[in-house]
């Protein structure tokens, strides 16, 4: 089997192709969109790639071709030789990659499915509205205070409206380019209220969401999130491998005698974990008496609120996991009391 190395481009990509025993038999240079005829005139290989934002579209076309496929993590390549000695070329970088992949079997990422990144470009989409939104509002609230206005508070829907009858009440009256702001968070609030009845519906109708937002606090986009980035539960073993996995652990940096604890490690995929953090927000808001948030509570007392609400998101993480797992819905250790 050959070993054909890719290092992908946004328009063209480098090619290194290997015999088993390392001899190269062909290097070249591709347009990015034609790999996918490219892999399929080929016999079946061994194809390597870097994670990048092309990887796992090519990646698909190259498992409907009949080839193995290895995902190498970014992380990783450098280790392997990529960009050694301060030399790097796309041309070096298939060379190298190719060579390891007939030394040993190169770690592969996992490949997630297309619901899977259906899902989480879904989410990602939404969140960058909501972001340009956020941007937006604070370029309004920066202005008027600029001009001694305090604008009332309230939910960031009606924020326009209000905002209008704040300033047209002045005597100044209200700049044509603050309209226009205004306007553009209009046009947005039209496209996130969609885009949230759109990911309600996608929750609503898949049973692992369903049970996961049993637990207080989480909501659609949370579970969507969580089972988009694991995919397949069956990687991992446990609770703590999930923990671990989205970057909600704690780090280390011991040598010899000295030892110490770090932050988390942020490893994992930062929406999914600031997802988890906001549900922990709300899951404490929520339920006060839950065992998890008497628990959050004596944490708080020793490291204060931010850190205990982190906690909290690292427990959540461990019962959504044992929720999809095995099949059931939150039910707290205890009678719920509520406030």
């Amino acid at each position: 089997m050959q070993h054909v190395a890719i290092d992908l481009g946004k328009t063209k990509s480098q090619i290194c192709i290997r015999e088993p025993d390392g001899q190269v038999v062909l290097e070249q240079k591709l347009e990015t969109a034609s790999l996918g005829r490219y892999l399929q005139r080929r016999p079946p290989s061994r194809v390597i790639l870097e994670t990048c934002a092309e990887a796992f579209r090519v990646a698909d076309l190259a498992l409907s071709h009949g080839h193995e496929v290895r995902v190498v993590p970014a992380t990783l390549v450098r280790s392997l030789g990529v960009g050694a000695r301060g030399i790097k070329t796309d041309r070096r970088d298939a060379q190298v990659l190719s060579e390891v992949s007939c030394r040993i079997d190169l770690p592969s990422v996992h490949l997630p499915t297309d619901l899977a990144r259906q899902r989480r470009s879904m989410c990602t989409a939404r969140e960058e509205l909501l972001s340009q939104r956020t941007s937006l509002v604070n370029g309004v609230r920066g202005w008027a205070r600029t001009q001694l206005i305090t604008l009332p508070s309230g939910g960031t829907e009606a924020f326009p409206k209000r905002a209008r009858a704040a300033l047209l009440s002045k005597p100044d009256g209200m700049p044509v380019y603050i309209e226009r702001m205004l306007l553009i968070i209009d046009a947005l609030n039209a496209q996130i209220a969609p885009a949230d009845e759109e990911l309600a519906k996608l929750a609503e109708d898949d049973a692992v969401c369903q049970r996961l937002m049993s637990v207080p606090g989480v909501g659609p986009v949370t579970s969507l999130r969580f089972v988009a980035a694991l995919d397949d539960r069956t990687r991992f073993p446990n609770a703590h491998a999930v923990q671990a996995f989205l970057g909600l652990t704690p780090g280390e940096n011991s040598s010899s005698e000295r030892q110490q604890r770090t932050g988390i490690t942020k490893a994992g995929p930062a929406p999914v974990r600031r997802a988890l953090v906001q549900a922990a927000w709300n899951f404490r808001r929520l339920r006060p008496l839950d065992p998890i948030s008497r628990w959050a509570a004596q944490v708080e007392l020793r490291r204060g609120k931010f850190i205990a609400t982190v906690a909290t998101a690292r427990k959540l993480a461990g019962v959504l996991f044992a929720l999809w797992r095995d099949g059931s819905t939150y039910q707290p250790s205890h009678a719920q009391q509520r406030p």
